[in-house]
């Protein structure tokens, strides 16, 4: 299948009409949301406001198509609702950026409840960012990781006002693999691995996915630990999800710079993104979800189907990487204190 026949928007929905009608009404929810101009976030700030959540925050980059998704969330609040809507420019490849949308995300809100880390890009080149580290880790975990910690305050307020918040991250079928490695970490940018790009997603460009991904199921755990520690902090959850093998335009992106290598004959596989937005939608929202638990579709391997809560992998319970996450991290961005 190439490119050029793969519309995501073509492949039909089986499970998500039923499922969206079950979830909790979300009125005076706050909710910040990355990477929603498409895809899972896009459907994730859509579900948002036909269920009331009080303030959609899509944090995105910049541009008309972020403008354009905030004008096509806005057309789906309920008449009568009171929820807003807004974009916060937020450039996950450049902390200066993401400090501009903490900061101002600050002045204007006491308290969130849900933080859903979603953007996330996969198999690019091997480019640093303007920071010098890989645009992968930078964009789809360490920039998640500040946004974590400098919004965790108001994480917190959310919690005291209405006993509960959320860190939600997204990770993929692609989190499996080789454990973590330090220098993926690093002001390493352009020196991991190079453009290899072999079959069944090897080569540099998919390793350094890899371990994007893994880091987020990673600091999903290694959060829920010090969270359990906390126990005035009860109440707070660190949750993950991965969508399985879903028809978005991650795909292809992907493609067009020539990360898929020929793969894409595999999308005749691929679940909606109506359907790979469920174990996203769950995490956030699922009365049911729990501190630490992962949610991904129930069926093939964790491709398709409902969503499901699954265990977590022999690396993501790794007590030495979730030391070795933290650590790096923390060298990047500074200390993260969970009290």
């Amino acid at each position: 299948m190439g490119n050029s026949q793969f519309k995501p928007e073509e492949v039909k929905s089986i499970y998500f009409p039923e499922f969206e009608t079950k979830l909790p009404d979300l009125e005076g929810k706050v909710v910040a949301i990355t990477g929603c101009t498409s895809g899972t976030g896009f459907i994730l700030a859509r579900t948002c406001a036909k269920k009331g959540a009080s303030n959609i925050l899509m944090l995105n980059r910049s541009s008309e198509r972020a403008q354009q998704a905030e004008e096509k969330v806005k057309g789906f609040v309920e008449d009568g609702s009171k929820t807003k809507v807004e974009t916060v420019a937020c450039d996950l490849q450049d902390f200066a950026s993401v400090n501009e949308a903490i900061n101002t995300i600050k002045s204007k809100y006491e308290a969130i409840d849900v933080l859903c880390n979603n953007a996330g890009v996969m198999a690019i080149a091997d480019v640093a960012t303007k920071d010098g580290y890989d645009i992968q880790m930078q964009t789809n975990h360490l920039s998640h990781f500040l946004l974590t910690k400098e919004l965790f305050p108001l994480l917190k307020r959310a919690r005291e006002l209405r006993g509960e918040a959320r860190i939600v991250n997204h990770s993929s079928l692609s989190r499996s693999g080789g454990p973590l490695k330090s220098e993926y970490f690093g002001k390493n940018g352009g020196d991991l691995g190079g453009n290899g790009n072999s079959m069944f997603f090897g080569g540099g460009k998919w390793e350094r996915y890899h371990q994007t991904k893994l880091a987020n199921s990673v600091f999903t755990v290694a959060l829920k630990e010090k969270l359990d520690v906390a126990t005035e902090l009860k109440g707070i959850k660190s949750v993950v999800a991965a969508p399985g093998l879903s028809a978005t335009n991650l795909q292809v992106n992907t493609n067009q710079t020539g990360g898929m290598n020929g793969s894409m004959w595999m999308m005749k596989l691929a679940q909606s993104a109506e359907d790979g937005s469920m174990p996203l939608l769950s995490a956030c929202f699922d009365p049911s979800t729990e501190n630490g638990d992962f949610w991904e579709p129930a069926n093939r391997g964790g491709s398709s189907g409902p969503a499901s809560k699954v265990p977590h992998d022999k690396h993501t319970k790794d007590p030495e990487m979730a030391k070795l996450l933290w650590e790096k991290s923390e060298e990047a961005l500074g200390k993260f204190e969970v009290n």
